[in-house]
């Protein structure tokens, strides 16, 4: 089987789906591995490393995806890089469904088997190829450090013959992945961190890396995590206790990290206008769910906003592609782990719907969209009926 890495296109986006480790397991595997030349530029892998790995460079993209079973990306294909994929291939990447249905249907109408991964379950078999804890993780200690560029005071408390530096204060707002390495990351720079989420179990997760949890409605917390352990959207009077809860604590706070999403929707805004008045100035504000709407009010793709009071908002999309290396690095091993379930003993392809992970990520096949969350009910039936398990 042929396997294809080509370069990302998207607009800054500089990670790439293989390394040339994960190149040399693939070729390890029994496949034939074309990776177009440049692909790994923007995260420091070149073309000669590729090669030794075992890699053939292929000159563009229609020479790499030619005849190519096994295609893995890192965003969601360009609509000319669709065309150039074979009817039946297997199409692997970070493909945002639930907000692209158009490109879904795109991909089920050019015969291909397209795997969304931010859809895995949250199951311990699936840790490994979790490619979303990976990249929020990175995201997490990114926010940090562009909030500490930006931030004209230091982070620990300094003790000089001059006088005393106080710590900065850092309020992570969001304790999932990102927002957890967030926490870590501001304590390892000496700041004095709290924390707040609407799930009662991040209580016991923020403590534990040694930041205080602000409390807004116990109760509540304890339904607003999903089955699949994500954080439910709450309703309009709990954010509104949150906000109040939150604004108390601004005055003082010098430096927000916003990190809340909820899949498929519109992130929550989180810190109002009104809010970031309470800050001081110069103080900082991270916006990371910019590309999902945003969890600041005012907040803008790509810029460093500063407000009439001198709070500076920064709000860079795709925060993982700002630290390409290891978030190739550790992209492409989720890749590497999920692709075990693709590839048999016999080092053929299948598809087993019957596997938990293999029918929850599962977008596309045999010209329909056969995913329960996507499909409507009629086609996912037929899907199954006709579906084999080792298929």
């Amino acid at each position: 089987m042929k396997l294809a890495v080509v370069k990302e296109r998207r607009a800054q986006e500089r990670r790439v789906a293989a390394t040339p480790d994960t190149v040399r397991r693939l070729v390890g595997l029994g496949l034939d591995v074309a990776v177009e030349s440049g692909a790994g530029d923007g995260a420091c892998f070149g073309d000669a490393a590729y090669a030794a790995a075992g890699g053939a460079i292929a000159a563009d993209a229609a020479t790499a995806l030619r005849d190519a079973d096994i295609v893995l990306k890192v965003q969601r294909p360009l609509p000319e890089e669709l065309p150039l994929l074979k009817p039946g291939a297997v199409l692997v990447g970070l493909l945002q469904p639930l907000q692209n249905r158009a490109e879904i249907e795109a991909y089920a109408h050019a015969g291909v088997a397209a795997f969304a991964m931010e859809l895995l379950p949250r199951i311990t078999r699936a840790q490994a190829m979790d490619v979303l804890s990976s990249q929020a993780n990175l995201a997490g200690y990114k926010a940090v450090l562009d909030a500490a560029v930006e931030f004209s005071r230091a982070f620990p408390m300094m003790m000089t013959a001059a006088g005393t530096i106080k710590a900065a204060r850092v309020l992570v707002m969001g304790a999932g992945v990102a927002g957890l390495q967030a926490i870590a990351t501001a304590r390892r720079l000496g700041a004095i961190v709290s924390a707040t989420d609407v799930r009662a179990a991040a209580k016991e997760h923020v403590e534990s890396l040694g930041a205080s949890f602000i409390t807004v409605d116990a109760a509540a917390a304890g339904a607003a995590e999903t089955e699949t352990g994500y954080a439910r959207e709450m309703d309009e009077e709990y954010q509104r206790r949150q906000r109040e809860a939150i604004t108390a604590a601004l005055r003082r706070t010098d430096i927000v990290i916003c990190t809340a999403l909820v899949p498929g929707r519109k992130a929550p805004v989180l810190l109002t206008g009104p809010m970031i008045a309470e800050l001081a100035p110069g103080s900082v504000v991270v916006d990371l769910a910019v590309e999902a709407g945003g969890n600041v009010e005012g907040s803008r793709a790509d810029e460093i906003v500063a407000t009439p009071n001198g709070v500076k908002v920064i709000a860079h999309s795709n925060m993982p592609s700002r630290i390409a290396v290891d978030a190739s690095q550790l992209y492409a091993r989720n890749l590497l782990s999920f692709l075990a379930l693709l590839i048999g003993e016999d080092k053929q392809l299948k598809i087993d719907t019957a596997d938990e992970i293999v029918r929850a990520t599962l977008l596309t096949r045999d010209g329909a969209i056969v995913n329960p969350g996507l499909a409507p009910p009629a086609a996912v039936a037929a899907a199954a009926e006709i579906a084999t398990p080792n298929s």
